[in-house]
């Protein structure tokens, strides 16, 4: 056996799931194999690197002890319902117990159609897999809860999409678990309370073991997930990383960046920053990810009123009780990383922070390069370079002279290397790997993914990989590659 598989998912009833093995391709082969991966989850990394390992990851073969299935889920879509959503394009082959003892969910998105694609051909073209590859493995690397690339493969088929024929691929993805809030609310929408109870004890054991013991476990689940999206959305906002569709069937219960479609990293900072192709009304803008957080969250705890209190006038006030801590979870985190990022002490005034913002924002400053420039300035270089970065100085030098005022650099100067990278995957960049993947050379897509899992390490072989794009390199959409 190399896989070891123990599914849980798969003994829950049936109406949680499809079983559906994944489609076979015609001409598998492996692109990348993340191989300190391969190895937490205890698989022989020869085996997968082996033509047999390479037909399991590109679902040509189902392996020994998988329980594949496509998972049923519902979910709020820039603000409007979809009672019926699903894996449309993935297959769960099954759950692994990875070297440290945690259970990991093993998918293959790109798998073929299930009975939830429906006009869609379940099929992903080779694009999207490099870059959620590139992107998870990116964030993985700056200390940011997510799912995991385990492999990409190109399928040796070609699929049809708006543009035209293109090169399809499969993506093995690893995850704490796919359990969404659009999951819950699947189960809400056709009020079937027996099934959101089976689905709320089975999170409880899987990610939040700490809520058994107390005296309303379905209260400290809610309390549980609250706090883990306010974290994890904390730390987006601190790199400067905007999701692009955080809809309710893409929040997960986990608290793990999941789904990585029309996502990016800022280059130029503004608050109200979109780069999604589907999102027209800036719903998902960067500045607007903490109260869409909260707007998730509220929906999750919709479908744990039932299970909160026998009755709805006792369940509301526990629910509103515990959602009422995510502005404050999620502004002390907020705070505390962007202090960490400006070198702050604790008794600096927090409006800082907020000037800073609006500095960058008025003169269409970079973000990732101007906090690792100051992180320079704080370590004792000139700031001639920060400075170099606005247009105008004015402004600049007042903000500078009052952060120096400020901080202690001498105290806080590795929690401000620490908190602010100089490598992270610009959308041009990654473009461009996609791009030249697409011609057969995929030299620059393994580059980049080599550079991304060091992102604090000023190293000169990457210096072209910090550096913003030309103003024809710029990227203004991402899209979701379905």
């Amino acid at each position: 056996m190399h896989i070891h598989f123990d599914n849980t998912y798969a003994q829950l009833p049936e109406q949680f799931f499809v079983r559906q093995a994944p489609a076979s391709v015609p001409d598998p082969r492996l692109i990348r194999l993340n191989i300190e991966l391969a190895t937490t989850l205890a698989i022989d990394v020869e085996w997968l690197q082996s033509p047999e390992g390479v037909a399991v990851l590109a679902g040509n073969l189902v392996p020994h002890g998988a329980a594949p299935m496509a998972l049923a889920y519902a979910g709020h879509q820039f603000g409007g319902f979809a009672p019926r959503l699903g894996d449309g394009r993935a297959i769960l082959l099954g759950e692994v117990i990875d070297a440290t003892g945690a259970r990991r969910d093993l998918q293959l998105k790109g798998s073929g159609r299930t009975p939830f694609s429906r006009n869609g051909d379940g099929k992903s073209a080779l694009g999207p897999v490099l870059r959620e590859y590139i992107v998870s493995e990116a964030m993985a690397a700056l200390g940011v809860p997510t799912t995991r690339a385990l492999a990409a493969v190109a399928s040796g088929e070609h699929i049809v999409r708006q543009e035209g024929p293109v090169q399809g691929g499969v993506f093995a993805r690893v995850a704490a678990s796919h359990i969404r809030v659009g999951t819950f609310q699947y189960f809400l929408a056709r009020n079937d309370i027996s099934a959101l109870r089976r689905l709320a004890d089975h999170v409880i054991a899987r990610h939040h073991s700490d809520a058994t013991g107390a005296p309303n476990p379905y209260a400290a689940l809610l309390e549980s997930v609250v706090v883990a999206q306010a974290d994890l959305i904390a730390q987006w906002m601190s790199l400067g990383f905007i999701h692009g569709v955080m809809n309710t069937d893409n929040t997960s219960v986990s608290g793990e960046t999941i789904d990585y479609g029309p996502c990016a990293f800022m280059d130029a900072f503004h608050p109200q920053r979109v780069f999604s192709s589907i999102d027209t009304h800036g719903r998902y803008a960067w500045g607007n990810q903490p109260d869409i957080g909260l707007w998730n969250v509220t929906r999750f705890a919709e479908t744990l009123l039932p299970l909160l209190a026998g009755d709805a006038r006792e369940a509301i006030p526990i629910a509103e009780a515990v959602l009422a801590r995510y502005a404050e979870r999620f502004g002390g985190q907020y705070i505390a990383r962007f202090r960490a990022k400006l070198g702050l002490p604790p008794e600096a005034p927090v409006e800082i922070i907020q000037e800073c913002l609006d500095l960058l924002g008025s003169q269409d400053v970079d973000f990732t390069l101007f906090f690792r420039h100051l992180t320079r300035v704080a370590s004792g270089e000139d700031p001639q370079a920060l400075a170099a970065m606005f247009t105008s100085e004015e402004p600049f030098s007042a903000w500078l002279a009052k952060w120096r005022g400020e901080t202690s650099p001498g105290r806080y100067l590795e929690e401000m290397r620490a908190a602010n990278p100089i490598l992270i995957p610009r959308n041009h960049r990654v473009e461009q790997a996609i791009t030249r993947a697409y011609d057969g050379d995929f030299a620059p897509f393994h580059r980049l993914v080599d550079a991304l899992s060091a992102p604090c390490a000023d190293k000169v072989e990457y210096a072209d990989l910090q550096v913003p794009p030309q103003p024809d390199e710029m990227v203004h959409e991402t899209f979701c590659g379905t």
